[in-house]
């Protein structure tokens, strides 16, 4: 369709605007949902010693390699080895330490009898033991450092800290790491139409679901919401809340509504002709008018459709990628996966459809959301969707079986 500006395109001027934003340092603790902005290195070994994998007995191998069906080996206990010991208890010739798993190994040990491969097992008052199987020399030992040595990376820069990366770095004996500030985010949903949630509603009003939207898509971003607000068709006001925004240190405003062409647009009123936010029309759908630019000293400013499945699109599109792009972050768009679609539905033409989804990973199978198929306005549908189907714009339509690209959210 002509006159569109791909959504490549429009990515492209959004992402060119980002300027990471500083770092700080923080305890590896509260460090879950930031962006490593330097690497964190190990501190000591994993593990940090010589260590057993088992309750059992701590042997010379050789001690033991007679041991089989019939042919038991016996060997006076001279040890015990709780965890948390640091003892490390000579073993001559005939002799093992009863072992907790990961109690230190004994520098004189070379493997590890389980305690199912003895008679007598892990009682409290054992002087003997009785071997029934004779382990391999180095069997059932954690060596020190065969995961990390101390001086390795154990999460690169640019990467998130979940909490599998805290747990990694915990272990690597990391305490404090440098992450990138989170960004700090304006929610403003303007129309005169819109109410709170739980305020009554009548023939012309309607509920502004797209504030709560995305007051949960921001967190899940790993950003910050600094400021929601709400505010009627009038550009002046529009321009009061980014004036508030900016107050409250937001480095990202994002409106929705009053983008489009229409009579009542306050955010084109606000911001169109002052060469600071743009105004574009996409080719996608939803979505297709757009708004982005800078204000102040950099701050992002996204004016998105107001349709909540638009918002809903236009964020995954356009805003998670500029808000992880802020923090750093080496991967800023989400998986996609091909999928084959369970059901046929209509495309737009010439455009590139983003359709609400529910997927079936199972099966490896997709379908609309809703049966309303992809307007803009289903919001209803957004609650079955865990995906979004995206056909490219020359597709006029997919059918049963067809093969389609699938963002999963």
């Amino acid at each position: 369709m002509s006159g569109l500006r791909s959504v490549e395109e429009q990515l492209a001027r959004v992402l060119a605007a980002v300027r990471t934003l500083p770092t700080e340092v923080v305890p590896v603790g509260t460090s879950a949902g930031r962006t490593l902005a330097a690497p964190a290195v190990a501190a000591h070994d994993i593990p940090l010693f010589d260590n057993s994998a088992m309750d059992g007995f701590a042997v010379r191998a050789a001690d033991v390699a007679p041991a089989g069906p019939g042919h038991p080996v016996s060997l006076r206990v001279v040890a015990d080895l709780p965890a948390g010991v640091s003892d490390d208890p000579t073993l001559s010739e005939g002799e093992a330490a009863r072992i907790m798993t990961g109690s230190p190994t004994p520098t004189d040990a070379d493997a590890i009898v389980p305690f199912e491969n003895t008679a007598g097992g892990l009682a409290d008052s054992l002087d003997i033991v009785e071997v029934l199987k004779a382990p391999a020399a180095g069997a059932f030992i954690r060596r020190r450092g065969a995961d990390l040595h101390a001086g390795d990376v154990v999460i690169t820069a640019g990467e998130r800290m979940g909490p599998f990366q805290v747990a990694a770095a915990v272990a690597a004996g990391i305490d404090e790491v440098a992450v990138v500030r989170a960004p700090r985010v304006a929610i403003v949903s303007t129309g005169s139409e819109l109410t709170g949630p739980g305020e009554p509603v009548r023939r012309g009003l309607i509920p502004d679901s797209n504030g709560p939207l995305l007051e949960h898509l921001v967190p899940a971003s790993d950003a910050e919401v600094v400021m929601v607000a709400r505010v009627p068709d009038d550009g002046d006001r529009v321009a009061g809340a980014t004036a508030a925004a900016r107050t409250a240190g937001a480095d990202v405003i994002i409106f929705t509504g009053g983008v489009s062409a229409g009579a009542y647009e306050p955010v084109r009123a606000a911001f169109d002709g002052h060469g600071e936010v743009e105004f574009a029309k996409v080719s996608m759908q939803p979505g297709k008018p757009q708004a982005f630019g800078t204000v102040g000293d950099g701050c992002l400013v996204f004016g998105l459709p107001g349709n909540p499945v638009s918002v809903a699109v236009s964020f995954e599109v356009f805003v998670r990628p500029a808000l992880l792009a802020l923090q750093g972050r080496s991967v800023i768009h989400r998986a996609h996966v091909t999928m084959t679609a369970a059901e046929a539905w209509t495309t737009p033409p010439g455009r590139r459809q983003y359709l609400p989804a529910v997927v079936d990973l199972a099966a490896g199978t997709v379908r609309p959301a809703t049966a309303g198929g992809s307007g803009s306005h289903l919001a209803g549908g957004l609650a079955q969707a865990s995906a979004f189907a995206i056909v490219p714009g020359e597709v006029a339509s997919v059918a049963v079986g067809d093969v389609v690209d699938v963002m999963l959210v």
